[in-house]
């Protein structure tokens, strides 16, 4: 059988979709998403490889992709900033990221004949200034949830930001060179 994106991400499924055609998706059981202490580099690492370690053994795939994907704090290069729980939370970071730059990183583990190969890798996003007006817009749309740092680049927030540095895939949910592997 193909490839098994083992995530309930939309946009993960859709880029793996258009990329290689149909593929599996089914998300894991609850897999403990809390960031470990360290850089955000390994802390979106570790979370990935906990991902990995939920996938079962024998699941009859030829390859098995998990991801995960962290915004870092603008302010603190070694932070992340999670994920919103509430509109007034996703309000308030995109307030923060209002007018900055940060880096966004993710890592994409591939399992293919049984092993599991891990990327890392980020980009650099700058966000223009946001009237409260588009803030209250980005929240109204729910753009924001689920999302690390409360925002979709490939969705609404696209009008406001834009890739500086790195590669879009990074920015969406996939360490490029992990899509390159399953080529």
């Amino acid at each position: 059988m193909g490839i098994w994106l083992a995530s309930a991400s939309e946009r993960r499924a859709q880029i793996l979709n258009d990329r290689f055609g149909e593929i599996h998706i089914q998300s894991l059981p609850d897999v403990d998403e809390t960031p470990p202490t360290g850089t955000v580099s390994s802390q979106v690492l570790t979370i990935c490889r906990r991902k990995s370690e939920a996938v079962p053994p024998n699941h009859g795939f030829n390859a098995v992709v998990v991801a995960d994907t962290m915004v870092g704090d603008p302010d603190d290069a070694n932070a992340a900033m999670g994920k919103a729980d509430d509109e007034l939370m996703a309000a308030s970071m995109l307030k923060r990221l209002s007018g900055r730059r940060h880096q966004v990183w993710s890592a994409t583990g591939v399992q293919i004949c049984g092993d599991w190969t891990f990327f890392v890798e980020s980009a650099v996003v700058e966000v223009d200034e946001l009237s409260i007006e588009v803030i209250g817009e980005l929240i109204q749309s729910g753009s924001w949830k689920g999302k690390a740092g409360s925002y979709d680049l490939a969705g609404k927030m696209g009008n406001y930001a834009r890739l500086v540095d790195g590669d879009e895939l990074a920015v969406l949910g996939f360490s490029p060179s992990a899509l390159r592997l399953l080529d």
